[in-house]
């Protein structure tokens, strides 16, 4: 039997945003393992498959990256079709070259199933385009957080006017984040918004400036998985949204519901 592992982003949460390619990936498959923001449901997709949760909490006890490439490595060899399910994209954050390059190690064939990634689906259900001829030209994808939950970035590259900002996983890091841009020469009072669990049906938006998003975040409390937007195209959101849940917080957090089938 000859040895295949699927890698399969599942899309960044609402669970009809997985291609169809990965579904049928899930429906050959031996043996699943899936990460911590990937919707259960999918999982029903592979009906009689062996399911192995390796998913990861920040704080929390969990597999270590080695162990997962490991506990992959292990299950194709035993079982021969086996599908790595992961949130968003595996390429975008989600360490699925390094998951690879283990499987590469042991001669063991692999394909890979692109997802939607959190940049383009958050922003587009919180109505915040990442490109507008009026406001942005380029966007900038950026992790929040490297190994070991710290923060290096290099922010003189991320100053740049006419240009978007995406921060993956930087809940934690935020003051920081934008303390560190501001100090680099970004406005103040340029906008910013955190899309808290985008695309699901709890999602929520709150939006604020470089000045004082940090600590609305504070008082707000929105949970991970959170996606931070920086850049003038933040202020299309008013205008634009049109799913989900706002905390505008212009001093009293008033609510404003937009909700689609």
């Amino acid at each position: 039997m000859k040895t295949k592992v699927t890698l399969v982003g599942a899309g960044p949460g609402a669970v009809d945003l997985i291609t169809l390619r990965g579904i049928n990936a899930l429906k050959e498959a031996k043996v699943v393992l899936y990460d911590a923001l990937v919707d259960e449901r999918l999982l029903d997709y592979a009906e009689g498959a062996v399911l192995v949760y390796v998913g990861k909490r920040g704080g929390q006890p969990s597999f270590t990256q080695e162990q997962i490439n490991q506990l992959i490595v292990s299950h194709a060899l035993i079982y021969g079709k086996v599908v790595r399910l992961k949130g968003g994209d595996p390429f975008i954050f989600g360490r699925g070259g390094e998951e690879l390059q283990e499987l590469a190690r042991h001669g063991i064939p692999f394909q890979v199933v692109p997802g939607i990634t959190a940049a383009s689906a958050c922003s587009t259900y919180a109505g915040i385009p990442l490109t507008h001829r009026d406001y942005a030209q380029s966007f900038k994808v950026v992790t929040g957080q490297l190994k070991n939950r710290s923060s290096e970035l290099d922010f003189s590259e991320l100053v740049a006017a006419n240009q978007t900002l995406v921060f993956y996983m930087g809940l934690h890091t935020l003051p920081d984040l934008t303390a560190g841009l501001i100090d680099h020469g970004k406005p103040e009072s340029t906008p910013a918004a955190i899309v808290s669990r985008g695309t699901r049906a709890d999602q929520q938006v709150l939006i604020g400036t470089l000045a004082d998003i940090a600590d609305k975040q504070r008082e707000a409390q929105l949970p991970a998985p959170g996606l931070i937007i920086v850049g003038k195209v933040v202020n299309l959101h008013e205008q634009l949204s049109w799913f989900g849940e706002d905390l505008l917080d212009e001093g009293n957090h008033s609510m404003m519901m937009r909700h689609t089938d």
